[in-house]
């Protein structure tokens, strides 16, 4: 004798499926932008972190020699390379006293560029500098070779 126990399946049904799927673009279309703004927000705390650096190795350059900025022409040698008190606007700094400042020439993240100029608008730079008497002044430039200075 048979019970007539039959086999019942269970399985999702179409809405059920529709209705996960429609939750997870949902939430994909909540997280996606999170994530690009993340990319935008990094390169920005990059360059606030390289602005910080390099003006405090200007200022540690500067009380090192007898508070002159580094030169304009040849700032880069200056300051990844060894010199002397009296050397603050030589290409190829001859002396071995003081430095290096920086590893190398930073990258402005924002246009990735490491030229430098004092120029108000300049496309092939990816840095400002004037330095001026006692003073100075380090921007770094937009893709567009502006002079950004936000930070």
């Amino acid at each position: 004798m048979s019970t007539g126990k039959g086999n019942s399946r269970r399985a999702f049904t179409l809405v059920e499926i529709l209705i996960v799927v429609i939750i997870l673009g949902i939430l994909a279309a909540i997280i996606i932008p999170q994530f690009a703004n993340a990319s935008s927000d990094a390169r920005t705390t990059n360059l606030k972190t390289t602005l910080a650096n390099v003006r405090s190795q200007i200022e540690m350059f500067k009380a090192q020699h007898n508070e002159s900025a580094p030169g304009l022409v040849g700032m880069w040698t200056l300051m990844t390379g060894l010199s002397d008190t009296t050397e603050v606007n030589v290409a190829a700094p001859t002396g071995s006293h003081w430095g290096p400042y920086l590893q190398a020439a930073p990258l402005n993240p924002m246009n990735m560029k490491t030229g430098i100029s004092s120029t108000a608008t300049d496309t092939d730079a990816g840095w400002y500098y004037a330095p001026a008497g006692l003073g100075f002044t380090f921007f770094a430039r937009n893709p567009d070779g502006s002079i950004n200075t936000a930070f």
